[in-house]
């Protein structure tokens, strides 16, 4: 995870992302740099454009939240009327 992130820090600084700068982001953070993951990460990354993947993750995760709030305002409503006809229906019973 932590070369995902040294790669989304360099994006973020507007360096460019590859094996030399990685290698050093992660010296610097103080783990030692597996070069064969380095190497696969920065082929992963090659013709991908990080800002526009970016914001297609952001819109992924939050489109579920907001759709997910209209679904609750709905379930509250049923339940505050549902109580009041049963209570009427009972009261009906006992007075017949």
């Amino acid at each position: 995870m932590e070369y995902i992130y040294a790669a989304l820090l360099l994006h973020k600084l507007g360096k460019e992302v590859n094996e030399a700068n990685l290698k050093k982001v992660i010296s610097a953070s103080g783990i030692e740099p597996d070069d064969s993951k380095v190497k696969s990460l920065v082929a992963s990354l090659k013709g991908v454009d990080i800002t526009k993947e970016l914001e297609n993750a952001a819109l992924v995760s939050a489109a579920p939240a907001a759709g997910s709030g209209a679904k609750e305002e709905k379930k509250e409503e049923k339940p505050k009327e549902e109580p009041k006809a049963a209570a009427a229906e009972g009261l009906s019973a006992l007075f017949g």
